[in-house]
This record gives structure tokens, sequence and C-alpha cells, in this order.
């Protein structure tokens, strides 16, 4: 395998259409990174400069410490997984597995060991004889995968690959594609726009926004302490709750307010948030970290607000409230034996050392 580096690497296509800007990143061997972000961000882009499936405008791409861009794609020992699954529709998948090798020029016996071996690992071992269109979308992508596993390749390339699959199967293969790296001990640079998925299969996390790397991390970090509201939006489901207000000191204390909201905030934010009084500010809290009252009678009236229920949606293991208090809409999670009903007047508690603060015109991260 091998560790992969983008130094300072941009894509601008005609009209001076920025794609990706300035994206500096090192991937470790046998690390999975995974690139996400809303489409356009230019995750792909960047995936396809390091196949070289497009040319990188300016910066350098490295593997293994060799500067790789003007490399041909097929000599940067680099295998790629698409979307749509890319396979022959007039070949078995015994063919479409061996077709990369026979390409190269590889021995009838060595391509039929390397495609039974990536068979056996991937559970397509009696499937070898079938043509894709006898293949249901799962099984498709297993033979995607297959191709890039009998090269043997440096790196893995994944792009989006498990966005044409239905929900049930997307987590199976999620699981499946985890498995995997870790019996190959593989170097896999992934790409997605679902952050379940990058949440549940990166070692590390790059998330993306307008072709800038916004935040860098693994998934506990990124998911505790975004960098910026962006992050903090789209790491999450649901998303992190955003309420705009104000900072007001009294007798020593520290508040967030916004209409009859007012929340104390924690002694250790004061020196950070001292040069924010009377200025806007963004609070940010996840819906797992606003507590029904009943379940925390003992928090601070300064840590409660008093809310209408608007929606109750139950999901089984939990129930999502969709609360209002005054102009102010957000989420909580609450369990399931909570017997709250909508149009019912309720009191929840914020966990306020879980809560964030965001610059409202920068909308950088306070604390």
């Amino acid at each position: 395998m091998a560790q992969v580096d983008l130094i300072s690497v941009s894509k601008i296509y005609t009209g001076n259409i920025v794609a990706v800007k300035s994206v500096t990143l090192h991937v470790n061997d046998k690390e999975f990174v995974v690139l996400v972000g809303p489409s356009g961000c230019g995750k792909s882009t960047t995936l396809r400069m390091v196949a070289g499936l497009e040319e990188v405008s300016s910066g350098e791409i490295r593997i293994d410490s060799k500067v790789v861009n003007h490399v041909a794609a097929k000599n940067r020992d680099i295998a790629m997984v698409f979307q749509n699954y890319a396979l022959y529709p007039h070949m078995t998948v015994y063919q479409n597995l061996a077709f990369g090798l026979k390409l190269r020029g590889y021995p009838k016996k060595e391509i039929d060991r390397r495609v039974r071996d990536a068979a056996e690992i991937l559970d397509i071992a009696g499937l070898l004889q079938r043509k894709p269109r006898a293949l249901s979308g799962g099984q498709r992508q297993r033979v995607a995968v297959g191709r890039a596993i009998v090269r043997k390749p440096k790196v893995f390339l994944f792009d989006e690959p498990l966005s044409n699959l239905d929900a049930k199967l997307r987590v199976q293969m999620r699981t499946e594609l985890s498995k995997l790296h870790i019996r190959l001990q593989a170097t896999i640079i992934y790409v997605t726009h679902d952050q379940t998925e990058a949440l549940t299969m990166g070692d590390r996390i790059v998330v993306m926004k307008d072709g800038v790397l916004q935040q860098e991390a693994d998934p506990i970090e990124i998911y505790q302490n975004p960098i910026n509201k962006f992050v903090g939006g789209f790491i999450g489901s649901p998303p992190m709750n955003f309420i705009e207000g104000h900072i007001q000191a009294e007798n020593g204390k520290s508040f967030f307010v916004r209409d009859q909201m007012k929340l104390r905030l924690l002694e250790a934010t004061h020196e950070k948030i001292s040069a924010y009084e009377k200025k806007k500010v963004i609070l940010g809290v996840r819906p797992e970290n606003i507590y029904d009252r009943l379940f925390a009678q003992d928090a601070s009236d300064d840590f409660t607000v008093k809310t209408q229920v608007e929606v109750v949606e139950p999901t089984g293991s939990e129930v999502y409230l969709y609360l209002k208090a005054g102009n102010s809409h957000f989420v909580a999670r609450v369990p399931p034996n909570d017997t709250v009903k909508e149009n019912q007047d309720l009191q929840v508690v914020f966990d306020m050392s879980r809560v964030h603060l965001f610059d409202a015109d920068t909308e950088k991260s306070i604390l």
C-alpha cells in the first residue's frame, strides 16, 4: 500500500470556475479517509485528480512521495470503484474481474488465482459465470470492488459506490467495506455525500464545501468539535440545531439570550466569549443534548427552556420532538418511553457542557 499527499491542489475549469481550491491533505499508509460534503463541493473532482482522470491546475499530488501530476492514470497503480459499477454487460463476472489483469499481460494461472481469491473474499464465488444483468445491485457492487481487489493496487479510490443501493443494502455494504479494509490493510480514499457513511467507515473524515477543505479529524472529534457552523450542521442526523441570539452578562455570569430563552453559559467559556458581549452569536446544540425535564429534574432553571411541542416523530428506538420556543425552532432526541404529545407545553433542559457557539458573521466556532 502507499501514502498519498495533496499539496495545495487546485482545479480551475474554463471560465475561472474553481472546483477545488488549494487542498492540502496527507493520507497515511493503510488509512481509510472519507471525503464528505454536499453535491458540487469538489470531493469527486479531488478524487479524480488523484486517479489521474482530471488534470491538476496547480499544486502537487504524490503517491509514495513520487509526484504523479503528469503520470497517466494507468501507471499510477491505483484502482477506482465508481458509482455506476462500470461493468461490461457482455462479460461474465469472471471475465469482468479478469479483464484488467488480462490487459496487463498476467499469466492465466495468476489471473485465475487472483479472481478466485477476490471472489472468495467478497462472497461472489457462486456468481462467476453470471452476467451483470442477472445480478442484484449489491452483487454488482461487489463485482466492481472485486475488479479493484484483483489488481492489488497501492491505493483504492471509491467514488460514492453505495449511492445506487437501497437503504438496507447500503448499511450491509458499509460493514462489508469496513471489513475489507481491515482484511486488506489497504489505503482507501472514499468519497460520499452521506455523512452517516463517513462517520461509520472512516478512520478520518475530511469535510469539504465549495472546493475548500473545512475540517479533517477522526469521526468523534469532528462530530463533537466542529470547527464552524457548516461542519456542525452537515455532520449528524438530525443535524445540529442553530439558534441565533446574543451574549448578555449579569452578576459575573454570561447568558445566551434569544426572545424568552435565557441559558447560562458555563464559567469555562467566559474568557472566550467575553469579546462577544451584546454581539450576535449562533448557539449550536445537537438533538441528543436537549432533554425532557421530566428525565432531568435536578437540572438548573438556568439551563431550562419552556417550549411547545409541534411534531412528535417516533423512530422505534428513539423519538424526535420538534419544538418551538418563541421564534426559535429546534429538535430534541428523547427516549421512546417519553409520552409527550403534539401541542403540549414542555420544559426542556439544554446540556450546556455540550453546546457550541459560532460567530454570527464568520460562522467559525468561538469555543
